[in-house]
């Protein structure tokens, strides 16, 4: 039962990586996309052989129900020209090494150990209270709402300002396309919003 375990955490994070980096290396946007929502279901299959079914569910409930498929149905109606978003890629890539470098430096030292607890790297030996029985989502929100509060609410700042951005950017005002402005829909009075013609009988307006 072991080796069959095993088995299936080398085949769900091999897809995992794979399609990650597809997500980055694919020409087209919707590829990209699609390549996503793989990485979504091979990470929920990494979470359910943990034993971690909640956040399984969510990945697949929240993330590729959703918003995975949000993406999609925003970059198709979007009908990017990807050769003009490449044109101004050069200009931002230094930029872009920099942050890239960064976070992989993040990603070795957490690999390695460099982010020590100091509560656990303390050399004396504290008494073990008994821990109630609790299931995944308890032990989950109790951890994310206590001692992680400050990241979850600077996760959710971050989220809300690119959406914001991504809002802006999209936003085009095109000509000859009628707008709505309630400010002069509240404002119409019976005499504005009602034309009353005269029509002679057995002729059309």
């Amino acid at each position: 039962m072991l080796g069959l375990q095993a088995l299936f955490f080398y085949i769900f994070a091999f897809i995992a990586v794979g399609s990650a980096l597809m997500v980055v290396f694919a020409r087209n946007p919707v590829h990209s996309v699609l390549f996503l929502i793989l990485t979504f279901v091979a990470s929920a299959g990494l979470f359910l052989l943990a034993g971690a079914e909640f956040l399984a569910l969510i990945l697949i409930v929240v993330y590729v129900g959703a918003v995975a498929i949000l993406f999609l149905f925003v970059v198709m109606m979007l009908d990017l020209d990807v050769g003009r978003l490449k044109q101004g890629a050069l200009e931002y890539a230094p930029f872009g090494a920099i942050i890239g470098i960064v976070l992989l430096a993040e990603l070795v030292i957490a690999a390695t150990g460099g982010f020590s607890d100091p509560v656990l790297s303390t050399n004396t030996a504290l008494p073990m209270a008994s821990i109630p029985a609790a299931s995944n989502i308890e032990a989950l929100g109790s951890v994310l709402y206590t001692r992680y509060i400050l990241f979850f609410q600077l996760a959710g700042l971050i989220l809300f300002v690119a959406m914001i951005g991504a809002i802006v950017l999209t936003l085009r005002h095109k000509e000859g396309v009628k707008r709505q402005s309630i400010p002069q829909q509240v404002a119409r009075t019976p005499e504005t919003a009602i034309e009353v013609r005269k029509v002679e009988s057995g002729r059309g307006i």
